[in-house]
Formats: structure tokens, sequence, C-alpha cells
């Protein structure tokens, strides 16, 4: 059982350790231009579904209003 908490242990801290050096290695500017780039990310995504929303309600409105 001893062995499981190693092994446990080891890959705790390698995980870590990693995380560690990679956030080490992370600019201020890269956070900034991710922060960016998901704010315009979800605006369009948002824009879009609200355009296909509309298309979908205006072609079943002129669907309804041909039969």
């Amino acid at each position: 059982m001893s062995d499981h908490q190693i092994a446990s242990g080891t890959k705790a801290g390698t995980v870590g350790g990693t995380l560690l050096s990679v956030a080490m290695n992370i600019d201020a500017g890269d956070i900034l231009r991710t922060v960016i780039l998901a704010t315009v990310g979800a605006i369009v995504s948002f824009s879009i579904s609200v355009l296909l929303k509309w298309l979908v309600r205006s072609s079943r409105r002129k669907r309804d209003s041909v039969k």
C-alpha cells in the first residue's frame, strides 16, 4: 500500500512542477491576448447564435404564412 502512496506523491509532484514551470514562462501579454481573444470569440459566438435564431424564426413565419 505504501507503493501506491509514493506513486501518487510522485505523480502529484511531477504535475505540480510542470504546472509551475509553465506558469513561470507565461507573459502578462500572453494572458491579456488570451483574454481579448476569448472575449471576441464569445461575442462572435453569441452574435451568430442570435442571428441564426432570428433567421430560423423568420423562415418559419414565412413558411407558415404561405400555407
